[in-house]
């Protein structure tokens, strides 16, 4: 018994595995199709199947109301055959065939011992069941079901008790083919209704998933060709608000890389640029110590001249390269966090006045906080106060001024040319007046990055000494309460 018993779970088991398998099959098809397939195949699945559940409901409905009318008949019928039947039950009222096939009917009595009567010269009579007994033994309410005769017709029966005679039931019965007929010609209908639906249904979608499909296609070709080509251009794509916004943000990251690969080239040009010209002088004094090496030609002071020039060229080379490096750097890793703006200005300030030690330094700083990265901001202040006490003349002064959100670096130099202030940023920009100069023309385009990363603004101008006045504008607020919090990472 245990063996037996274990052998119908093994099967379910196994049904059970076939089953899982089909529908992981059946998901790994129609995950291989692609997106327009998959939509129009599953949209004429969804309207096939509203259209089979609601030409369902409705012939089930027809078919209710149909059989509904006829046991109400039948019922009526059975009442009234129901007196003549109870004065004579053995031949049922006297009823004959010729009769009953005038009526189109069918007729026998039951009684609660189970004994039936037909009329006696009927040649086919109704097979009689459970349901006909019970109501003749209970002599309450009526039956109606679908039964058969004795040589296979369907007919459909409808018992009720006899009121003078107890325990016994009147059965009368008439032939289901007119109305198999008409559930059959509608379902017939119906069927084709609902093939011819579905088939508009499978055009209808096919034609919905290809038009609405569209910008996503678009936007897939335009996504191939831009890994075939490398042409990082924008997308045109029309359609739905989400397809639409998808294209928007898809532009959004390609101009993004655009201009990073933009800046790269430009960087790596202007570089290339920049960095031949030293690179020839320092070649050429190289060129001229060795020779020197092998034949002893210059005199002791041009060596000694020509090792302080490499020794410069040197440093300059160090600060180009730390400036090149800053310029490359993608800061989007380093984690911001609320600053004293004032701590960042005193601390470059002290780098300022070391480089600058016969220049005065007019300091005003007003409270001020932000929230950024401390060592890039602390660059870029120096940066500002490095060009001012590169251009500031002996004795002069330089004038900081932290007012609000803004911080002003002004100077006593020569100031920057009208037409030299658009570039002022640009990277190794040097105005004729600066090209005999110590520097890299870097420190300005730093500052410029590194306040547009924190999400302000730098301004260059003349002061009202006459110099240079540089105006950096940051977001923040005046106490570190009011700061908002740090976006995290």
């Amino acid at each position: 018994m245990r063996a037996q018993e274990a052998r119908p779970a093994t099967h379910d088991a196994v049904d059970g595995a076939g089953r899982g398998s089909a529908a992981e099959r059946f998901r790994t098809w129609l995950g291989l199709l692609p997106l327009q397939s998959r939509v129009g195949y599953l949209t004429t699945a969804a309207v096939a199947l509203a259209v089979a559940l609601s030409s369902l409901a409705g012939w089930m409905t027809v078919r209710a109301s149909l059989y509904s009318s006829l046991d109400s008949e039948l019922t009526d019928v059975a009442t009234s055959l129901s007196v003549p039947a109870a004065q004579d039950i053995t031949n049922l009222g006297g009823l004959t065939e010729r009769a009953l096939r005038a009526g189109n009917i069918s007729v026998a009595a039951i009684q609660a011992d189970g004994k039936i009567y037909y009329v006696p010269d009927e040649r086919e009579h109704l097979v009689l069941g459970p349901d006909e007994l019970a109501t003749a033994r209970l002599h309450f309410g009526h039956a109606a079901r679908s039964g058969r005769t004795t040589d296979g017709t369907r007919f459909r029966m409808v018992t009720v008790p006899i009121a003078s005679l107890p325990g016994v039931a009147l059965v009368v019965g008439r032939p289901l083919a007119g109305t198999d007929g008409v559930l059959g010609s509608l379902l017939l209908v119906v069927g084709v209704i609902g093939l011819v639906g579905i088939a508009i249904a499978a055009v209808a979608g096919t034609a919905v998933a290809r038009s609405s499909l569209r910008p996503v296609r678009q936007l897939s070709g335009a996504v191939e060709q831009i890994a075939l080509t490398k042409d990082l251009r924008p997308v045109r794509v029309s359609g739905a608000a989400d397809v639409a916004a998808l294209a928007r943000s898809f532009n959004d990251m390609v101009g993004s890389l655009a201009a990073s690969r933009e800046r790269q080239r430009r960087l790596i040009a202007d570089a290339g640029h920049e960095l031949r010209t030293p690179l020839t002088s320092l070649r050429t004094n190289i060129d001229l110590l060795l020779m020197d090496a092998r034949t002893g030609m210059l005199r002791e002071g041009d060596r000694l001249t020509i090792l302080t020039d490499v020794q410069g060229q040197l440093t300059e080379f160090a600060k180009l390269i730390g400036d090149l490096v800053q310029l490359a750097r993608d800061d989007g890793e380093a984690t911001p966090e609320p600053i004293d703006f004032r701590h960042v200005v005193t601390s470059a300030l002290e780098r300022a006045r070391r480089r600058g030690p016969g220049l005065d330094f007019d300091v005003e700083l007003d409270p001020f906080y932000v929230v950024g990265v401390p060592d890039a901001l602390e660059r870029a202040v120096t940066n500002l106060l490095d060009n001012a006490v590169k251009w500031s003349p002996p004795g002069g002064t330089v004038r900081v001024q932290l007012e609000g959100n803004r911080l002003r670096v002004a100077d006593e130099g020569p100031g920057i040319a009208e037409e030299d202030l658009p570039r002022v940023f640009d990277r190794f920009f040097r105005a004729d007046t600066a090209r005999t100069t110590p520097g890299t023309g870097l420190g300005l385009s730093i500052v410029a990055q590194v306040v547009r990363q924190h999400g302000g603004v730098v301004r260059a101008g003349r002061s009202a000494q006459g110099g240079a006045e540089f105006t950096m504008v940051l977001p923040g607020a005046r106490s570190l309460e009011a700061l908002p919090a740090p976006a995290a990472a």
